[in-house]
């Protein structure tokens, strides 16, 4: 069978080079931007690129306001704090998720509070999430969802879409409208990505992408934060060093960050997002090719959730067990094709290892099984 994956593999990249995991691809106008960029001397962080990239963000994804910064971690970040979470505070998250994920969550003086994901969706599960809020948490005078022991403020909570896949959202939205929690998505692999017809990252408070070098579309570095008028103008202040805009003064207001995209990278996005619905197809395309592939093998493709469009980013499959998933990485990473497992549980790592956390069996099942195959754009 991983033979027969490899060969598989080499067919639809033509090629029997090394085959990475993710790379980008730089077809269209890439060069004639950046060089625009180069040659205005705007280089930094005030140019032309940003402000249309934003709106071009906006209107792609129909979010009323698109606010870009340096990474996504950074705007995962800003998210959290403008949300209101502060030092103390919990945040509900996924354990079976990208580090940066509960970085930023740190980053706020705040600590993670985990709950299992879905099989079907390897996201936050809202069923998880009810019978832990359930049995350990309620909602004080003030209305704030804090623990039943200690009194600790939830005051947020924070899926990611794994690999492009929406959660269920519907769910957890009427969830944290019941528990008083603030939702905020990161959508940091899901550009493209569609729940029930709604772009991802549109329905917490605020949503948050990534353009990293090895996302679907990249500007290098870069994040983006989808969320409202208001709340845009306030993570614009916010990441631009808390900036009062004076003609010639410096005058800053309240300590600000410099998570500024340079204008440099919001060309290259500029010129990658007129590409995107091309990437898209690609990586539909190559996903059903795979699911065909697979029909009948001992090893399940993962495929969108139901009532979603997922932009299939990372293409995987779950393994039988722990066994034939380091069969099958070691397998293909020997012949020159990379593939990958999912990340370690975040309550494996040492700075998250004595978060509160509820039964993680899902997420565990899923982290001794998926591997993640070749998925660039073809």
């Amino acid at each position: 069978m991983f033979d027969s994956l490899i060969h598989f593999v080499r067919d639809q990249y033509r090629t029997d080079e090394f085959i990475p995991l993710h790379a980008p691809v730089f077809r269209g106008r890439e060069r004639e931007l950046v060089t625009d960029t180069i040659e205005s001397t705007f280089v930094s962080s005030v140019g032309a690129y940003v402000d249309r990239f934003e709106k071009d963000i906006a209107a792609m994804t129909d979010s009323p306001r698109a606010v870009a910064v340096m990474n996504g971690t950074a705007a995962l970040h800003i998210a959290l704090k403008l949300v209101g979470v502060v030092p103390g505070d919990l945040v509900v998250t996924q354990s079976l998720t990208f580090v940066a994920t509960c970085n930023a969550i740190a980053y706020c003086g705040a600590e993670p509070l985990f709950v299992d994901v879905d099989r079907h969706t390897l996201g936050l599960s809202p069923a998880a999430l009810d019978a832990w809020l359930g049995e350990h948490a309620l909602i004080d005078d003030r209305g704030d969802c804090r623990t039943r022991v200690g009194h600790r403020r939830i005051r947020a909570c924070l899926p990611m879409h794994t690999f492009g896949h929406p959660v269920d959202l519907d769910a957890l939205v009427a969830l944290c409208q019941r528990w008083r929690l603030v939702l905020v998505e990161d959508a940091a692999e899901s550009l493209g990505s569609y729940y029930k017809g709604r772009h991802t990252g549109n329905f917490g408070r605020i949503g948050v992408l990534s353009f990293n070098g090895n996302k679907i579309m990249t500007t290098g570095g870069g994040g983006m934060l989808l969320t409202d008028e208001v709340m845009g103008l306030r993570a614009k202040h916010l990441t631009t060093t808390a900036k009062v805009p004076h003609p010639f003064e410096f005058v800053h207001d309240e300590v600000g960050y410099n998570y500024r995209m340079p204008n440099l990278n919001a060309a290259l996005g500029c010129a990658q997002l007129e590409q995107l619905p091309s990437f898209l197809a690609s990586k539909r395309a190559l996903a059903a090719r795979y699911i065909e592939f697979f029909n009948g093998s001992d090893l399940q493709p993962i495929v969108e959730p139901r009532d979603c469009i997922s932009n299939y980013w990372l293409n995987g499959v779950i393994c039988q067990d722990r066994a034939q998933r380091d069969a099958l990485l070691k397998a293909t990473n020997d012949a020159g094709v990379m593939t990958r497992p999912i990340w370690a549980l975040m309550t494996g790592l040492p700075m998250f290892a004595n978060a509160l956390q509820g039964p993680l069996d899902n997420a565990e099942w899923l982290e001794a099984r998926v591997v993640n195959l070749p998925s660039s754009v073809i």
